[in-house]
């Protein structure tokens, strides 16, 4: 359907509209006054958070025993979320995978394993913080957000519960193997089926990987801590445990690139309760997606470039020797 095509145009134009509303001036006398100290304290953040969201899936890779080594991971990493920043949902990030196959003997099946398995941790995790600040906020706030970040868990449980048996996977998809897949690629889909299933990680782990992106959260979650501080909001940084949960969970929906525009309105809302300016929730969202967004998908973006040059040259090595 074509209007699938326009949905993610729908969170950029909340967040242009809040951005005109709020009185663009405004907004830019916020960030120009900004304390440099605090700033600099964030930049230190999402330098930490480039560690910690590497580490979340590069321990899954350790467990299905993909030789990658540690700085490997942390350059695939960063030009992984590049794709990641301009898409929804961060579904771009999935090309990881590609750069996976490297390391894992050319089994795209393993790949993919470790994507999926990092995303059901990572929404897992989350889903599991928005229950709690839902809970916690359940006097203020729509009983709405518990209800599905509970939905949004157990549906994750069941799809654990469904790929984590090859067996059962297997029941499950052979009759859209049979009858739906082309032919000439049966082959290809049959051994990326069985290369998923390579060294899966054992479920003893799995409280262990929950626990890396839960910090991972918390660490994004500090970032926002020191900007709302370097431009006066000075609150406790439990409210921020509380309300950032929710603000991902909504910022998760696909009608934006990165949470852009779903993630302002709602941290407005909820900040709002605490009397803060608008002005400064937008600001210090603003402040976020510079250093926190555009920044580390600039420097992915260079990597990507610098890999193709190498991989060029290698070709052309081979061509010319």
């Amino acid at each position: 359907m074509k209007i699938k095509k326009y949905l993610p145009i729908i969170g950029i134009a909340i967040f242009v509209y809040l951005l005109f509303k709020l009185n663009i001036s405004n907004i830019v006398n916020e960030i120009a006054n900004a304390d440099l100290n605090f700033l600099l304290i964030a930049l230190f953040f999402v330098f930490i958070a480039f560690f910690t969201s590497t580490l979340k899936w590069f321990m899954i890779a350790k467990k299905q025993k993909i030789e990658i080594p540690f700085y490997e991971a942390f350059k695939i990493n960063m030009m992984s979320g590049f794709y990641g920043f301009v898409t929804p949902s961060r579904i771009g990030s999935i090309i990881r995978v590609e750069y996976l196959n490297k390391f894992n003997k050319n089994k795209l099946g393993k790949g993919i394993s470790n994507y999926v398995l990092e995303k059901i941790f990572d929404l897992g995790s989350l889903f599991f913080l928005v229950l709690l600040s839902s809970f916690v906020l359940k006097d203020v706030l729509s009983i709405t957000y518990f209800h599905y970040a509970l939905a949004g868990f157990f549906l994750i449980l069941i799809f654990v519960f469904v790929i984590r048996d090859e067996e059962r996977s297997r029941n499950i998809l052979r009759f859209f193997y049979l009858k739906f897949l082309p032919k000439k690629i049966k082959e290809t889909v049959k051994e990326g089926f069985y290369s998923f299933y390579d060294d899966m990680p054992e479920r003893k782990y799995f409280v262990l990987f929950s626990m890396f992106n839960i910090m991972n959260w918390l660490v994004l979650y500090s970032i926002f801590f020191f900007i709302a501080l370097s431009i006066g909001i000075e609150i406790s940084f439990v409210y921020f445990l509380l309300f950032m949960p929710i603000a991902t969970f909504v910022g998760q929906i696909p009608i934006t690139i990165n949470g852009l525009g779903t993630r302002e309105a709602v941290m407005i809302s909820l900040f709002g309760l605490l009397g803060i300016n608008t002005t400064k929730i937008f600001s210090m969202s603003l402040i976020n997606l510079v250093i926190n967004g555009i920044l580390p998908a600039s420097i992915g973006m260079l990597l990507i470039l610098h890999n193709k040059k190498d991989y060029g040259k290698g070709q052309r090595g081979d061509t010319h020797p």
